[in-house]
């Protein structure tokens, strides 16, 4: 099944001659997937014998980098992992070219801007850029807001199997912030698969009242997003009927998002090749 096909660069990455690149690779095998993994399915993908994967895996487990399931069978990504790929992503050497682009969105939408990331069951404020006008609202750069009842949560759910988002929201706390909260699991699944077709979210105060939010997603490699470009302001000067004016700037703000990532992947392989 496509679910479970290696990383198609993984196995030179584990069977180097460094043993600390080589549990960095498992890491990063692991990361890369959107569900659990036995030790099984990893012997296979890797060719590492089972003994030596376990090794791994439990030293990982014991820092906290790794979890494992109850039934101790399955490992997924842990909170010191977590953690970490959230530091990088919000201190990341492109965040200079990503935070002008947000300054020239704001500048043309007149309205506050943040780029966002996926995290657990939250949505995680990588960066962002307030107005300039007197009414706003204020969230910092590291502020968390509930998957369920953002614009960009939405859409960063529709990135998930199926399988994986629902249980998700089974487990999520779908607390409801105003009226139009969506916290029936089975409404806000259709509300993510629209969203998801669509091609952008509106959080029309579902998390705050009187607040508005357009997101559309950040095009990423191997035809998955980790990312969105999100504007949002008040309602009387940001209406869900806006996105004629507003969704044009926001797709040419996640195009110039993804440039600077192409960009920064090649400078990164262009040293590497250099210093080999």
């Amino acid at each position: 099944m496509e679910r479970n096909r290696p990383v198609s660069d993984q196995p030179s990455r584990l069977t180097g001659s460094s043993p600390l690149l080589r549990m960095f690779g498992l890491l990063e095998l692991i990361a890369s997937k959107d569900h659990l993994v036995s030790l099984q399915t990893l012997a296979q993908e890797t060719g590492l014998p089972k003994p030596t994967l376990h090794r791994m895996l439990a030293s990982f487990v014991a820092e906290g980098l790794l979890i494992r399931q109850n039934d101790r069978r399955l490992y997924g990504t842990g909170p010191r992992l977590r953690d970490f790929a959230e530091s990088l992503l919000m201190n990341a050497t492109q965040h200079g070219a990503r935070h002008a682009v947000l300054l020239a969105l704001v500048e043309e939408l007149g309205e506050t801007c943040n780029i966002t990331a996926l995290s657990g069951s939250e949505v995680l404020y990588l960066d962002r850029v307030e107005t300039n006008e007197p009414l706003r609202f204020h969230l910092s750069p590291g502020s968390r807001v509930p998957v369920h009842c953002s614009a960009s949560g939405k859409l960063l759910l529709g990135q998930l199997p199926a399988e994986t988002r629902r249980s998700l929201l089974m487990h999520a706390p779908l607390e409801q912030y105003t009226d139009a909260t969506i916290t029936d699991v089975a409404q806000l699944d259709a509300e993510v698969e629209k969203c998801g077709q669509q091609g952008y979210a509106i959080d029309n105060e579902e998390f705050i009242y009187g607040l508005v939010c357009f997101a559309v997603l950040v095009p990423g490699g191997h035809g998955r997003s980790r990312q969105c470009i999100a504007v949002q302001g008040p309602s009387f000067r940001l209406q869900p009927s806006d996105g004629d004016r507003v969704l044009p700037a926001l797709r040419r703000a996640a195009e110039a998002l993804r440039s600077i990532e192409v960009e920064g992947r090649a400078m990164g392989l262009a040293q590497s090749e250099a210093s080999a």
